[in-house]
């Protein structure tokens, strides 16, 4: 079954149910898990859908905001390649920092079994763990309703208050050269509270964002210990970092 015919399919379905789950369309569709989450990826892109973690929303009864949402679905099958490898740095009884990056959010499924402590201004994450084991303190302040999170001053200075053995940010550009950048000023606030108050910092960063840079540069490279990507950098430039320190993992 060609992907035109999957895509009709899938949007008649979620047109008449509301929701879709991914191991419901793969039966469905007599396809794959991996085939129906790309597909799924390819339709938010697009508008046409809302993805969810484990299926999709019509648009019109998404509860968050189609940006945050869509953005989660870019290249999902690399962010979750990305946090696997970052859950298995994560010790039980850690107290880690998560940020509000899409590809932050996707380690949420990995580490809901996990009797830790998760110190975020993430609306998605607090939502994603709510029930699960682990346990969750919420950095007060304004909420931005387009990135669901909360930003401001009020942010930073609750994230200074504590310690956390493991920081697991976003960025939206990284060279070698240049060190960290990011498209808003208040996110890399946010990057640099978390990062300066924990003992190991982990990039969480698909290799679409390796070696670009973006207008504001807030943070040398060393400001983190590993940088975590997927399997599509090229061993050329994973070299290029693991020269600059970093301990490169994909």
């Amino acid at each position: 079954m060609n992907f035109q015919i999957r895509k009709r399919l899938i949007l008649e379905t979620v047109e008449r149910k509301g929701s879709v789950d991914v191991k419901e369309l793969a039966q469905q569709l007599s396809t794959s898990e991996i085939t129906v989450r790309r597909d799924l990826a390819l339709l938010a892109e697009k508008g046409l859908l809302v993805r969810t973690h484990g299926g999709a929303v019509k648009v019109s009864l998404a509860k968050d905001p189609v940006s945050f949402s869509n953005k989660a679905a870019i290249n999902q099958a690399e962010k979750e390649h990305i946090c696997q490898l970052a859950a298995q740095q994560i010790q039980e009884g850690d107290t880690i920092f998560m940020d509000c990056g899409s590809t932050t959010f996707q380690l949420c499924q990995f580490i809901k079994h996990q009797r830790i402590r998760v110190v975020t201004n993430s609306l998605p994450v607090v939502y994603e763990l709510r029930d699960s084991a682990v346990q969750i303190n919420l950095a007060g302040g304004e909420v931005d309703r387009d990135r669901q999170a909360i930003h401001g001053t009020m942010v930073v200075e609750h994230l200074q208050r504590y310690r956390a053995n493991k920081a697991f940010v976003g960025v939206d550009g990284i060279s070698a050269a240049n060190g960290l950048s990011a498209n808003s000023e208040k996110e890399a606030q946010i990057t640099l509270a978390m990062a300066l108050n924990a003992h190991q910092v982990y990039l969480l960063c698909d290799s679409t964002k390796l070696e670009r840079e973006k207008y504001f540069q807030f943070a040398p490279l060393d400001l983190i210990h590993a940088l975590i990507t997927d399997p599509n950098v090229s061993p050329e430039v994973a070299e290029k970092y693991r020269q600059a320190g970093l301990t490169v993992l994909y």
